[in-house]
């Protein structure tokens, strides 16, 4: 009986020994994967980006209303059209205008007529004086005659400058005419494209009220100058100047990132939402060609350039640790936790200063399962 009891505790042991063993050998054989990337030299850069999406904006823009209402009789653009500065883009009826810009024009015509017509006549005046005055020193005139010729022609010449003055009457008048004129029509302050136009042939056409913002008439786009404006985090603000070079990726181009340079930050923080307070910030884009099927409207991200060294000893950002920690895969297998000191860094690379060097392979797939200091691990394929 005793005999039987001791085989049977013998082969327990047996089968535990077997199982710690069979474990053992399965942890050995079955590392835990990891994703790695190798330290080396490159580009780092310190950057800050906006914080909610930015927006693609023109550099000319403009809602044009009619500076008095009326009935729309010439709408010579369509949405989509290319407009020269200066060039009309809607006209209201004003046959009364023209009218009188045609009679102020009649009567710069007169006035110059009269004009020539008095001048010419204190020429003969004048001239019929001096023969006089030769006549008085003959003594074949009398002094009274000679007197009267003398008043006569000061008065044609009087009559003339006066005629010439309203010339310049005329001419004022004119000019406020076709001034009244042209409120009848809208033309474009630059060349652009009409991006909307609001109103028929026939319509009505009113200016908006003091207060109460309504439709413009027409809304004039110049694509051709393009920037982005976008919110900083107020703390970052204060780091950026004017002149800073930047990157932009718009969500309608995935995948690529344009040049650009600060063009202007704003000189106020805007507090919409209390707790996230942000100052606007405009980067213009470096390359015109680079704006060539961009709108305005699209959204769009900005990415301002700090610093940057160009032969920095670098890592992936998602390969640090809380602390500034990184864990290493050795020769042997076993990944080793290691301190480092860090300098220029963004949310793509971050510069070692010092607890690595150029070769090392860091683990950047920290988030799997098993992923830690003194486990055997090897690399994916």
């Amino acid at each position: 009986m005793a005999t039987k009891r001791f085989r049977l505790i013998a082969l327990l042991l047996l089968m535990a020994l077997a199982a710690v063993a069979l474990t053992a050998w399965l942890g050995y054989s079955k590392p835990v994967r990891v994703a790695v990337r190798v330290v080396e030299q490159g580009l780092v850069q310190d950057t800050v980006a906006n914080t909610r999406a930015g927006t693609v904006e023109a550099c000319h823009r403009a809602g044009l209303s009619p500076p008095a209402g009326g009935q729309v009789v010439r709408l010579p653009v369509q949405e989509g059209d290319r407009v020269e500065q200066g060039q009309v883009l809607m006209e209201f009826w004003n046959e009364d205008r023209v009218a009188e810009v045609a009679l102020a024009r009649s009567e710069v015509v007169a006035a110059r007529a009269r004009a020539r017509q008095s001048c010419v006549m204190a020429e003969l005046a004048q001239r019929e004086a001096q023969r006089l005055r030769r006549l008085r020193r003959s003594e074949l005139v009398s002094e009274e005659a000679v007197d009267k010729a003398d008043s006569d022609a000061r008065g044609q010449q009087a009559a003339c400058r006066a005629a010439q003055a309203s010339i310049g009457v005329a001419q004022g008048r004119l000019k406020v005419a076709e001034a009244v004129l042209e409120r009848t029509r809208l033309t474009a302050p630059f060349a652009g494209i009409v991006a909307e136009v609001n109103g028929e042939l026939g319509e009505f056409v009113t200016p908006s009220p003091v207060g109460v913002p309504t439709p413009p008439a027409v809304d004039l786009v110049d694509i051709g100058c393009l920037y982005v404006s976008a919110p900083i985090d107020e703390v970052d603000a204060p780091r950026i100047r004017v002149g800073m070079s930047a990157s932009i990726a718009l969500d309608a181009f995935p995948g690529k990132r344009f040049a650009g340079r600060v063009r202007r930050t704003a000189p106020y923080v805007l507090d919409v939402e209390k707790q996230a307070r942000t100052v606007d910030v405009e980067v213009e884009f470096l390359h015109a060609a680079d704006t060539t099927n961009m709108l305005p409207g699209y959204s769009a991200d900005i990415e301002v350039i700090l610093a940057r060294r160009d032969k920095a000893l670098r890592i992936p950002t998602e390969a640090l640790l809380e602390g500034n920690r990184v864990l290493v895969l050795g020769a042997d297998g076993v990944l080793q936790q290691r301190q480092v000191e860090t300098g220029l860094g963004n949310w793509v690379w971050t510069e070692v200063t010092s607890g690595l060097q150029a070769g090392d392979e860091v683990v950047v797939s920290l988030d799997r399962e098993g992923v830690a200091a003194g486990a055997r691990a090897e690399r994916d394929d």
